[in-house]
C-alpha cells in the first residue's frame, strides 16, 4: 500500500530570506558572518544565541563566520572582561 505523503516547505526566518534574495539578485556572492563581543561586560545567553545563529547561517550557506576579538571603545573596557 503506498502511502500519500507531503512535502512540508518550512517557513524561512527574515535572515534567510533576505540573504537568499541577495544572493539570487548578486547583491552579494558568499554568505560572511561574525560575532565581535565588545569587553565591556560579561558574556550572556544573548551572546550565545548571536554566535549560534551567525555561525548556523554561515555553514548553512556555505560561507565563513569569524569570531572577532576587538577593543572598539577603550574608555569603557575593563580588563577582567
Amino acid at each position: 500500500m503506498e502511502e500519500n505523503k507531503e512535502v512540508l516547505e518550512v517557513s524561512k526566518n527574515f535572515f534567510e530570506q533576505k540573504i537568499e534574495k541577495d544572493l539570487a539578485e548578486g547583491v552579494y556572492d558568499h554568505v560572511q558572518t561574525r560575532f565581535t563581543p565588545e569587553p565591556t561586560g560579561y558574556l550572556h545567553i544573548g551572546h550565545a544565541y548571536s554566535i549560534l545563529l551567525n555561525y548556523g547561517l554561515a555553514k548553512k550557506y556555505g560561507g565563513k563566520f569569524k569570531l572577532r576579538f576587538a577593543d572598539p571603545n577603550p574608555t569603557k573596557a575593563k580588563v577582567k572582561f
